[in-house]
């Protein structure tokens, strides 16, 4: 019975503060990862700055039912500019996610447009630019607000395997 309890207890440590699955949900990281597919989400890292640009990360905004999955595009102090649909970070041309075409930003809100990320917040995207909500819509991104960063693609097992 008590090893019964310490497994309990353990794998309650571990889901908190180490590492949960998730599940995609939606279309806005299409085609990197698509509705259905299981992931496997590290949730310490974030917790010690060990963020970068092109993680792809898992946000919990106060004013959403549901976490986000988005590519984390520009740092805290990084220059953003989404300008004929390309974005630029740092005045250098992005390439981060898949960003082949160019997009209408989902905001039209210049202040979310073409600005510096201020300190302690990142700024996101989704890599299916046209049909997600991400900080061209709402902002930067407190950090607080980051519940960790997914690591690996356990299913469909077509797929399984490590996330870039």
């Amino acid at each position: 019975m008590v090893h019964i309890v310490i497994a309990v207890i353990v794998g309650v440590l571990i889901v908190t503060f180490v590492g949960q699955r998730t599940i995609v949900y939606d279309i806005s990281m299409e085609p990197t990862l698509v509705e259905g597919d299981n992931l496997l989400v590290e949730k310490l890292g974030h917790r010690f700055g060990l963020l970068n640009r092109g993680d792809i990360i898992i946000i919990k905004l106060p004013e959403s039912d549901k976490p986000l999955i988005k590519r984390l595009i520009a740092l805290e102090g990084d220059r953003v500019e989404v300008k004929d649909g390309k974005v630029y970070v740092n005045d250098e041309l992005s390439l981060i996610g898949l960003e082949t075409e160019p997009f209408t930003p989902s905001g039209n809100d210049p202040a979310y447009t073409d600005l510096t990320v201020p300190e302690g917040s990142i700024y996101v995207l989704g890599d299916n630019r046209e049909r997600s909500a991400d900080s061209t819509e709402f902002g930067p991104v407190n950090k607080d607000c980051v519940r960790g960063r997914a690591v690996f693609r356990f299913y469909p097992f077509s797929k399984f395997g490590t996330l870039h």
